[in-house]
């Protein structure tokens, strides 16, 4: 097993001398942590770690928390395993070699796990994600893709990521290298980028992706996530240049260049497909979102997956499309106005008509319905993949736009389920997992292993 190990760490591993058996030393030590499943269940992973303990207690404002706890996220990922080894989706056969861009969180890190204990895939997976310094946590993804990986190798299944900029050259070639030599081509490419902003390597020059309406402001009812009230929300009108710059950022001209590097280079298989992920959602949030800066930016994504579609079928007859997915809690859907609300709600009716899906669920069933050998997938007029379908049923929005109506301060907590929002907000970093004592001492200089 090869371990990357947090940079500012290397040097003080190397030309320190191990110390004792006081837990608060600095090591290095195989850690083995307990994660509960929703059966009552527990499973082991056995992380290679620098000790360095510390109690992790949540520290959040608003939209943004600032640390994250690595034995819930490990024991979030473990769930995610188990609701995919315990679905008509374990042995079943699709693709065997899969590339997933923006892999170590929401629907990335789902697709990883999906199709890895679903159809027993190789991932190779690329994330940009915050190392563990000192007694600053790593990021909730890199946590994610430790547990994620390690578990992966136990399970005797290849998983190999790369930590670093997708939208760089650089993350490109040393993705191609490895692709060459440890996977030969890939079957399978998803692309699921959720970044604010993306520095153009032809040019130098950084965007930054802003959440605007294209046209006149937008106002509608919200959520403060810090205090729970119920007020309203107003987004104001891009500027051109504000627009361009989002279609720039969460367009599909990256996802492009990703393929063309791919297919210079001979690295997609015969029969090779790709997908990118988006979101329509309902007519109320129209204005700010699919009307707006980012819609613009995800129609660019849905044009480009036509073109690349009919440069695959020529190149190597294989295909490209658009998943439009369901609305879930993600550290994007949360810093968006007026969808923690809608969310709320919609949580609310669709988990009381049995309904409700979230990451991993969505990506288990595209995987069985849509990707699985023999199955071909299932699209709109517009070529789209709709994972949305059970969200946007008529009944499902009769009921959240009722709603919708009535909520107040007051009554969010009855009408709605903002404390399931809230859970799946904080379960995003690993905290509020049940099974997970948050009064414990934790390893978090944990590294990510790599297959030798």
């Amino acid at each position: 097993m090869g371990a990357t190990l947090p940079a500012n760490r290397r040097k003080r591993l190397t030309n320190r001398p191990i110390a004792g058996p006081n837990p608060n030393s600095t090591k290095w030590a195989w850690v083995l942590s307990s994660c509960s499943a929703p059966d009552g269940t527990s499973s082991h992973l056995l992380f290679s770690a620098l000790m360095s303990e510390q109690v992790v207690q949540q520290r959040s404002r608003g939209f943004i928390c600032t640390n994250a706890h690595p034995r819930g996220c490990a024991a979030v990922v473990e769930r995610q395993i188990q609701a995919v080894t315990g679905s008509p989706l374990r042995g079943a056969s699709g693709p065997q070699r899969a590339l997933v861009i923006g892999a170590s969180t929401g629907y990335g890190l789902s697709s990883r796990i999906a199709l890895a204990w679903g159809f027993g895939a190789k991932t190779l997976g690329i994330y940009f994600e915050r190392e563990p310094t000192g007694k600053k946590t790593a990021s909730a993804g890199f946590y994610n893709t430790a547990a994620m990986q390690t578990r992966a190798a136990q399970d005797g299944l290849w998983a190999y990521g790369i930590n670093g900029d997708a939208f760089s050259d650089e993350v490109k070639e040393q993705a191609a290298e490895r692709i060459r030599s440890e996977l030969g081509q890939v079957d399978i490419v998803i692309y699921s980028l959720a970044s604010p902003k993306r520095t153009d390597p032809r040019t130098g020059i950084t965007h930054s992706s802003v959440l605007k309406t294209l046209g006149e402001p937008y106002v509608n009812r919200s959520i403060d996530l810090s205090t729970g009230q119920v007020g309203e929300a107003k987004i104001e009108p891009a500027s051109e240049e504000e627009a361009a710059a989002t279609v720039k950022v969460m367009g599909g001209e990256d996802w492009t260049w990703w393929i063309d590097k791919l297919l210079a280079e001979d690295l997609l298989a015969p029969g090779a497909r790709t997908l990118a992920y988006s979101y329509l959602g309902p007519e109320l949030t129209w204005p700010m979102y699919r009307a707006g800066t980012i819609g613009a930016a995800k129609k660019d994504l849905e044009a480009t997956a036509k073109k690349l579609s009919a440069r695959l079928a020529a190149a190597v007859g294989g295909d490209a499309w658009v998943a439009v997915n369901k609305a879930v809690v993600t550290q994007a859907s949360s810093a968006i106005p007026v969808l923690p609300l809608y969310i709320s709600l919609l949580f609310k009716v669709m988990k009381a008509k049995g309904l409700h899906e979230d990451c991993i669920e969505q990506m288990r069933r595209l995987c069985l319905d849509h990707l699985a050998d023999g199955k071909v997938p299932r699209t709109d007029a517009e070529r789209l993949i709709r994972l949305d379908d059970l969200e946007l049923r008529e009944d499902v929005q009769q009921e959240v736009a009722a709603l919708w109506r009535q909520v107040t301060t007051e009554n969010l907590r009855e009408i709605s389920d903002f404390n399931g929002f809230q859970l799946a907000f904080n379960q995003l970093f690993g905290f509020d997992v049940e099974g997970v004592d948050y009064s414990q001492l934790v390893e978090t200089e944990i590294a990510i292993v790599n297959p030798a």
